[in-house]
C-alpha cells in the first residue's frame, strides 16, 4: 500500500486514520483519487479538499513532533502548520454512512452518488448486532481489514459489483457472531455464491490465535481471511466459465473432485507429505479450490507489501550462490508490472530482510512461508488471470 500524509501539515498518517494526530484535520480516503486526504466541511454540508494555499490559514505547530521532523528531515517546530478554513469548487464528497454514523470507516463517497455508503461498504449485506457490548469495536477491526482488501482490488483493476447490482454474480459481505446464530447453525468464515462471511470472533486476537494453533497454521489474520475468501469469489467470476479452466486444472488439479470429502480427508489425515513441493500452505493441498484461494491471497499479500516497501524507499540486496545479486529496488510498481517474474525477484530478498529483522527482535517471521517453484508458477497464473481481467 502507498504511504500517506496529511495534506495540511504533511504529518505521515496511516491508511486507517480519520484524524491527523498532528493538526487535527479530518481525513477521508478518496477512492476516485486513491489517496487519503485532509477534507473540510463546506457551507453546503459537503466535504472538500483545499485547492490552493489561499484556502488555508496558519497556526503554530505543536512542539512535540521532533520524531517525525528527524525522520523526514523537517523541523516542524519552526514551521507553521496550515489548517483549512474554507473551500472552493473542488470535487465534493460525503462521508460514508458507516463513517458518519458508526465511525468504523474513513472513506468518502462522491457527492453526486446516490449511494449512502462508500465503495468499500456498499457490498455489506449483514453487519454485526451492535446492541452487544464489544461488537462495534470488533466490527471496526473487520472493516479496517476489508478496506485494505478493497484498496488492493481497486489498484489491480478487478471487477467489483455488489449483490444489489448483480444478485447472481455480485459480491457481498456478512459479519456474524455465533451468539446471534441458532445453536445448530455455527457461523463459519467462508464464501458461497459471492457472499463472504466473516465470523465476528475472528476480530478477537485471543480467539484467532487459539484457532491458529488448533489448526496448526503459520498465519491467521483478518486481512488474510478476506484475501483468501475473495480468491474463491474471483475463481467463480474469472476462471470457472472461462477458457482458462483447463490450464487451471493442469496446474492446480481438478476442482470437480468432491470438495467436502477432500476437506474431511484433510482434517482427518492432514496434508500429503509432499505438499511443500506443490502448494503454498498445507491447507492449499486439501483441494484445488483452496489451492487457488491460498495462492490468490498470497499474491495480494505480495503486491501490497511490495508497494509499501517501494513507497518507503526500501532497497535490499542478496547475493545468490551463482554470484548474481538479487535486489528489491525502489520505483517498482508491483500493481502495474506486466510480467510476474520481476515481482517474485523483488519479493524474495525483501522477505528475507523482513524475516531477519523480526528475528532480531525475537519475533516470528513476517512471511513464514517457503515458495517452491510450483507455488511460484501458481502465483504467476493468478497474476496473469488478474492482468487479463483488468477493467
Amino acid at each position: 500500500m502507498k504511504t500517506f500524509s496529511c495534506g495540511v501539515c504533511a504529518q505521515p498518517v496511516y491508511f486507517e486514520n480519520s484524524l491527523c494526530t498532528n493538526c487535527g484535520s479530518t481525513l477521508g480516503f478518496l477512492p476516485d483519487q486513491m489517496r487519503l486526504a485532509a477534507v473540510v466541511e463546506g457551507e453546503d454540508g459537503l466535504w472538500h479538499t483545499p485547492r490552493s494555499a489561499s484556502e488555508v490559514s496558519t497556526h503554530p505547530a505543536p512542539q512535540n513532533r521532533g520524531f517525525w521532523a528527524r525522520l523526514f528531515g523537517r523541523d516542524n517546530k519552526k514551521k507553521p502548520v496550515e489548517r483549512m478554513v474554507s473551500t472552493s469548487p473542488t470535487p465534493a464528497y460525503r462521508k460514508c454512512g458507516n463513517y458518519l454514523q458508526h465511525n468504523v470507516c474513513n472513506w468518502m463517497a462522491p457527492a453526486e452518488s446516490t449511494e449512502v455508503f462508500c465503495t468499500a461498504c456498499q457490498p455489506n449485506q449483514i453487519i454485526p448486532n451492535l446492541s452487544r457490548p464489544g461488537n462495534l469495536e470488533k466490527w471496526a477491526r473487520i472493516e479496517r481489514s476489508k478496506r485494505r482488501l478493497v484498496y488492493g482490488l481497486l489498484r489491480l483493476g478487478l471487477p467489483q459489483r455488489t449483490k444489489a447490482e448483480d444478485a447472481e454474480n455480485g459480491l457481498g459481505f456478512a459479519f456474524l457472531s455465533s451468539l446471534d446464530a441458532p445453536p445448530d447453525l455455527p457461523v463459519l468464515t467462508g464464501h458461497a455464491d459471492g457472499l463472504i462471511t466473516i465470523n465476528l470472533d475472528e476480530a478477537d486476537s485471543v480467539h484467532r490465535e487459539r484457532m491458529r494453533l488448533d489448526m496448526d497454521e503459520k498465519y491467521r489474520t483478518l486481512l488474510g481471511h478476506f484475501r483468501h475468501e475473495i480468491g474463491h469469489y474471483y475463481w467463480d467470476l474469472l476462471v470457472r466459465d472461462s477458457d482458462r479452466v483447463e490450464a487451471f486444472r493442469e496446474l492446480f488439479g481438478d476442482e470437480r473432485a468432491d470438495y467436502q470429502q477432500a476437506l474431511d480427508n484433510y482434517y482427518a489425515n492432514g496434508a500429503p507429505e509432499d505438499w511443500q513441493d506443490r502448494c503454498i500452505s498445507a491447507y492449499a493441498a486439501s483441494h484445488p479450490w483452496e489451492d487457488w484461494a491460498e495462492s490468490f491471497a498470497h499474491y495480494l499479500h505480495i503486491v501490497d507489501t511490495l508497494e509499501t516497501s517501494e513507497h518507503f524507499g526500501i532497497t535490499t540486496e542478496r547475493r545468490l550462490p551463482d554470484g548474481a545479486v538479487q535486489g528489491a529496488a525502489p520505483d517498482f510498481d508491483s500493481y502495474g508490472v506486466a510480467d510476474f517474474g520481476p515481482i517474485i525477484d523483488q519479493w524474495a530478498p525483501l522477505t528475507f530482510a523482513l524475516n531477519s529483522i523480526n528475528r532480531s527482535m525475537g519475533q516470528t517471521d513476517t512471511y513464514p512461508f517457503v515458495l517452491s517453484p510450483k507455488s511460484i508458477e501458481k502465483l504467476g497464473f493468478v497474476h496473469q488471470v488478474i492482468r487479463d481481467n483488468r477493467l
